[in-house]
C-alpha cells in the first residue's frame, strides 16, 4: 500500500502536467476498479480545466473547474495496493493490459492509471463537498503541516491507552502515515513502539512531532520507498 511520501510523490510528478490544462478526451476501458466508476465519467469530465492537484492523506485530488451548469469537483484517485499513474506522449503505444483509464489533454499529454490487481478507485466528487465525505471527515491532520504539532500530537494522545505506533497509524490522530514511516520515525526519535500513547511526555511528543516531519520529508525527497510499484509518472 502507498504511503505519504509515494503518494506526494506522484502529486508532484503528474502537476506539471495537469495544472492549467483541459481534459480533452476520457477513456474508461472497463466500468469498475475496486468500486464501479461514477456514471458517466469521461463525459462529466471532458473539456474541464485542472484547477490543481493536490494530495490529502493517501489520496490524490485533481480539482477541476466549474463547467457550464456545473460546479466545481474533483477527482479522487486511491492507487490501492499497485496503481499508478503514467505520464505518456499521445502516440506513446497501444494500452498495456492493466492501464484500465487514461484521459488527454490540451498540452499533448496523456495520464494513464495502471493498475493490475484493481484495488485503486477513482471517484468525482462535488470539490465543496469534500470535507464531508466520509473518506476525509474523519481525518488528523497532514503531518507537514503546521497544523501537526507537539501541542496538536499531545493532544491527540492524551489519556490513550493503545501504543503510539498504533496511534500514528490511526488516521483521525494523524492523516496519512504507515506502517513504514511510523517505525522508522518512533526509531529516530528512541521511541518503543510497543509504549502507551499517552504516557509520552511533552519531551518526547515534541521529538516524535520533529522525527515525523523529518522521516516524511526525505523519504518525499528520495520518492518513496517503493518507487517502482508507485511513482512512475514518466
Amino acid at each position: 500500500m502507498p504511503e505519504l511520501p509515494e503518494v506526494e510523490t506522484v502529486c508532484r510528478g503528474i502537476a506539471p502536467h495537469l495544472r492549467g490544462a483541459r481534459i480533452v478526451d476520457f477513456v474508461a476501458r472497463r466500468p469498475d476498479l475496486r468500486f464501479p466508476l461514477p456514471d458517466r465519467l469521461a463525459a462529466r469530465v471532458s473539456g474541464r480545466r485542472v484547477a490543481a492537484v493536490r494530495r490529502r492523506a493517501k489520496y490524490i485530488l485533481i480539482d477541476l473547474e466549474p463547467a457550464e451548469r456545473a460546479v466545481a469537483e474533483t477527482l479522487v484517485v486511491h492507487l490501492g495496493m499497485s496503481g499508478r499513474l503514467i505520464v505518456r506522449d499521445p502516440d506513446g503505444g497501444a494500452p498495456g493490459p492493466h492501464e484500465h483509464v487514461a484521459f488527454a489533454t490540451d498540452r499533448g499529454k496523456e495520464i494513464r492509471f495502471s493498475d493490475p490487481r484493481r484495488f485503486g478507485m477513482i471517484d468525482l466528487v462535488a470539490t465543496a463537498a469534500l470535507d464531508a465525505d466520509p473518506r476525509f471527515a474523519g481525518l488528523g491532520p497532514e503531518p507537514l503541516s503546521e497544523g501537526f504539532s507537539a501541542a496538536a500530537l499531545a493532544s491527540a494522545l492524551a489519556g490513550r491507552r493503545p501504543s503510539i505506533k498504533a496511534a500514528l497509524l490511526d488516521q483521525r490522530r494523524v492523516a496519512g502515515i504507515g506502517n513504514i514511516y511510523a517505525c522508522e520515525a518512533l526509531f529516530q526519535a528512541g521511541i518503543s513502539p510497543r509504549r502507551p500513547a499517552g504516557s509520552l511526555g511533552r519531551a518526547r511528543v515534541a521529538r516524535l512531532v520533529a522525527a515525523v516531519k523529518d522521516v516524511l520529508a526525505r523519504a518525499i525527497a528520495a520518492g518513496g520507498s517503493s518507487a517502482r510499484d508507485y511513482v512512475q509518472s514518466s
